[in-house]
């Protein structure tokens, strides 16, 4: 999925060891890792995370939450953005939907998060339909509010 969205913008996806990481390409904009691995093996990437800094890259880090609870977060690790699946955690899921997940990012990060988040779903008729898949709860709060509070909330 990288790929596909890197492509039309003309960022090149390079795939390997993120030990192997060449610091000295000027074009490196960010690493992406994930913990567990397709292996089921944890990592901690904190000197990983703690280079990309050093090189002004981005760092971003898939996880399980389950992960956690064996390895310190990768917000401790000092990755930028975290992501993953939180479905272990809801409801399960009937017929398809819907699914648990979540996105953090630190708070130097926070005001380049899209306000809303547009998805494709499916209509009562079956028939494809565009929705507001996320969107966040400051967009209704009064500019300068004593208390703003940045929220998440699924729409559908």
């Amino acid at each position: 999925m990288v790929k596909t969205k890197a492509e039309p913008l003309k960022i090149k996806v390079v795939v390997g060891d993120p030990n192997l990481i060449d610091w000295s390409d000027s074009s490196l904009c960010g690493i992406l890792v994930q913990t567990p691995d397709a292996m089921g093996m944890l990592h901690d990437f904190t000197t990983l995370f703690e280079k990309a800094k050093q090189h002004g890259v981005v760092s971003c880090c898939g996880t399980d939450l389950m992960a956690s609870v064996l390895l310190k977060p990768p917000g401790e690790m000092g990755a930028d953005v975290v992501l993953g699946s939180a479905q272990r955690f809801g409801a399960p899921l009937g017929f398809g939907g819907p699914r648990a997940a979540f996105f953090a990012v630190k708070e130097e990060f926070k005001r380049l998060i899209p306000g809303r988040v547009i998805g494709i779903s499916k209509d009562s008729t079956g028939c494809p339909a565009i929705r507001m898949a996320l969107q966040t709860r400051e967009q209704h709060i009064k500019r300068n509010a004593p208390h703003p509070i940045f929220v998440l909330h699924k729409l559908s």
